[in-house]
């Protein structure tokens, strides 16, 4: 069936798909990503317990109910580098690096989140 409708492209049928498809990647690589971060913000319960910009190389404790969750910060990214929580699911999420990233620690109530000069909207503020 595929190659019935293949065999009628014209030359100028590939040339549209060629550019359409370009079109879309350029657009997706340009609309997607959240631009650069200047900071991270991290919250315990709740709260912002501290904003600290990505510029300088760090390792922060952060108390939560389960425990301390360590947060570090190096080469313009950051990370939840350990968690007392039982599924680890914010320190699986590896090093952040782009405005509008963020990590969750639910049961330990502890976020990070990067933040640029240009802010985004996602499915957490939406």
């Amino acid at each position: 069936m595929y190659a019935t409708i293949l065999r009628h492209f014209k030359p100028g049928d590939w040339l549209t798909l060629l550019l359409g498809s370009v079109l879309v990647v350029l657009l997706a690589l340009t609309l997607w990503g959240g631009g650069h971060a200047d900071k991270a913000v991290i919250r315990g319960g709740g709260k912002i317990i501290r904003e600290v910009p990505l510029s300088r190389d760090l390792q922060i404790k952060v108390p939560g109910p389960l425990g301390t969750s360590i947060i570090t910060i190096q080469d313009r990214k950051a990370r939840v580098a350990s968690d007392p929580g039982p599924r680890q699911y914010c320190v699986r999420q590896g090093w952040l690096q782009q405005a509008g990233e963020i990590a969750l620690c639910l049961p330990n109530q502890v976020s990070l989140e990067l933040v640029g000069s240009k802010r985004i909207y996602d499915s957490l503020n939406y």
